[in-house]
């Protein structure tokens, strides 16, 4: 049977609507955290991670705009910003490196240049005009994907910061892969004295992460954290502790462990869910209207191919 495209291009738009109502677990900043605070249902969220620098004139410019497009997302996608340890970029946690660090493992030239997106561990798009590039990555890693790890963490004030621990874990494997909690900060404030090309802070900027090997159920890595713990099984008891910034997001993704990756095993991750502690980017109707759109244009167009068979 020949499908008719748009057709298919209307079955494609039913499904980026349907995600795009659903929103990612937003938090806003009045709450306390004095009870603990827990996402629900996690587990489909796709990996865009972005390798950028405080001192890329690019960069500046959509970093701003770049909260709004994750948002216009729902809970499809987390986006990560990944500062290089490169002796000029004003923040260079080492967290952000040792993602990069990952990202390279299977794409050796990932971090060529900035600002650089990675959907999925998939192939690097670079440059401002790339995003239409990332949005087709996102869409195909969402149809080519069937199963996925389902995921949930919650998050509550400590004297110190907060404790962001797993709360449910069910995976597809567990055969070299890991349990990894990823801390980033919003609005990080940009210090005095650098290559600053936009504004007086930064979003998204990952500080802080720590790993759980399914295999033996250790951490194998910790950093930017108080401390990382897991007293019976990664799924059970793994938990990390971090320092009381002003906004946040906490995300947790079952992905490949790094030895898994040398190995030749699919980079792609398994599930992911974020808890965000801060302002929104975008509104559930400013979405929805979005959707409106989509699905109008796609009705047109259908209509347009009906006319023309006739």
């Amino acid at each position: 049977m020949k499908l008719n495209p748009a057709a298919l291009l209307c079955t494609m738009v039913a499904l980026m609507v349907a995600t795009l109502t659903v929103q990612a677990t937003v938090v806003n900043l009045a709450t306390s955290f004095e009870q603990p605070v827990m996402t629900e249902g996690g587990g489909r969220t796709l990996l865009v991670e972005e390798i950028t620098a405080t001192w890329c004139p690019t960069c500046a410019e959509i970093d701003p705009e770049l909260l709004q497009v994750a948002d216009s997302h729902g809970s499809r996608i987390t986006l990560l910003a990944l500062h290089p340890t490169d002796g000029l970029d004003a923040f260079q946690p080492e967290a952000s490196q040792h993602r990069i660090d990952r990202l390279a493992l299977t794409n050796p030239e990932v971090a060529q240049s900035t600002p650089t997106f990675v959907v999925e561990s998939g192939e690097p798009r670079r440059g401002y005009d790339a995003w239409a590039d990332v949005q087709r990555d996102i869409l195909n890693a969402e149809l080519a994907r069937q199963n996925v790890s389902q995921l949930d963490v919650e998050v509550v004030k400590t004297e110190r910061g907060y404790k962001a621990s797993v709360i449910h874990a069910d995976l597809i494997t567990t055969n070299e892969t890991q349990l990894t909690l990823m801390v980033m900060e919003h609005g990080k404030s940009m210090p005095d004295g650098v290559v600053n090309p936009g504004g007086d802070h930064r979003d998204r900027v990952v500080v802080g992460l720590a790993e759980c090997a399914l295999d033996n159920h250790t951490i194998t890595t910790s950093i930017g954290l108080f401390d990382a713990t897991v007293e019976d099984t990664c799924e059970a008891s793994f938990s990390v502790e971090f320092d009381a910034m002003d906004s946040w997001s906490v995300l947790l993704v079952h992905e490949p462990t790094a030895s898994g990756l040398v190995a030749g095993e699919d980079a792609q991750s398994h599930g992911a869910v974020e808890l965000a502690f801060r302002d929104r980017g975008m509104t559930l109707s400013e979405s929805n209207g979005v959707g409106t759109v989509l699905l109008v244009a796609c009705g047109m167009l259908a209509m347009a191919s009906i006319v023309r068979k006739k």
